[in-house]
């Protein structure tokens, strides 16, 4: 009973902090949360911060499963266990590839008091083609502007970015496809994922050398960023690869790896981790990636 007692004190606190409006933002959302997970998430604190961050178990969340290719998702689909372990109860399946019903006012209903938006895996142009320009997604940007917490894995990552990595609808190997263009919950910020599970760590030098003010960013699998405003914070159990030409230069400084518990300054692109010190990691910047 004690546990239970604290673990909901620990959600109300989060939910509170969550629902604080933030200064204006460069980067991140200047309301709301955001949740990037690098795909093959089966840490569940990641999904707990993210029912955290919307309010707790009853609040509504809405789950976007679109790219993972189906024709029709329900209640019953297994892609809402972790969600459900993590204590949601008041889950509704959003779900079209049609963009005509997306911009209907009847579909984007359950949004209109949702606390949580999840995407799910799959490939991230079939959100694109589904979403892109319609009231949904005004729906869902509606969301954040009220202090909820959008989040998702794998493509439901990547998808939140402004620059759509491996948007190439052929292949997933493609890295600057016929699909450029994210939801831009993150303004100028490319997003892969998979990154060490799948040898990807050098995959997003092609899209910022391509294009040099972009911030990269690589999640490993079961880790996740945790946004609020410009600034995010490192949770699961791998790292994540930071790519940015303006402040990681040479050939043996391509990138940099942030690990569990690191945080991170998207618009003075300065990391910083919690120790007794909480210096920025100078140094690590100017010469090769965290070991």
């Amino acid at each position: 009973m004690a546990r239970q007692i604290t673990r909901l004190l620990f959600f109300s606190i989060l939910a509170l902090a969550g629902s604080t409006p933030l200064p204006a933002a460069e980067i991140g959302p200047d309301n709301g949360s955001l949740v990037v997970a690098g795909g093959g998430v089966t840490d569940p604190a990641i999904y707990e911060r993210f029912v955290a961050l919307a309010g707790g178990g009853h609040a509504p969340i809405v789950v976007i499963p679109t790219a993972g290719g189906g024709e029709s998702y329900d209640a019953y689909w297994p892609g809402l266990r972790r969600l459900r372990e993590a204590g949601a109860t008041n889950i509704t399946v959003l779900h079209t590839n049609d963009p005509a019903i997306a911009d209907t006012e009847d579909f984007t209903t359950p949004l209109e008091n949702a606390k949580g938006v999840w995407f799910s895996g799959g490939r991230q142009w079939r959100l694109v083609d589904a979403y892109a320009g319609t009231r949904t997604l005004e729906a869902i940007r509606g969301v954040l502007k009220r202090g909820g917490v959008i989040g998702g894995s794998s493509a439901g990552a990547t998808i939140q970015g402004s620059y759509l990595v491996r948007g190439d609808t052929k292949t997933n190997t493609v890295m600057m496809g016929d699909h450029t263009e994210g939801f831009g919950f993150l303004s100028n910020v490319g997003i892969d994922q998979h990154l060490l599970r799948r040898n990807r760590q050098f995959d997003l030098l092609e899209v910022i050398d391509a294009n040099p003010g972009l911030l990269g960013i690589g999640l490993d699998e079961n880790t996740a960023i945790v946004v609020r405003g410009d600034n995010f914070e490192v949770m699961g159990s791998g790292y994540v690869a930071i790519y940015d030409t303006k402040k990681v230069t040479g050939k043996d400084g391509r990138f940099y790896f942030l690990a569990p518990g690191d945080r991170f300054n998207l618009s003075t692109r300065e990391p910083s981790r919690q120790t007794h010190s909480s210096e920025p990691f100078e140094e690590v910047i100017s010469t090769k990636a965290l070991p």
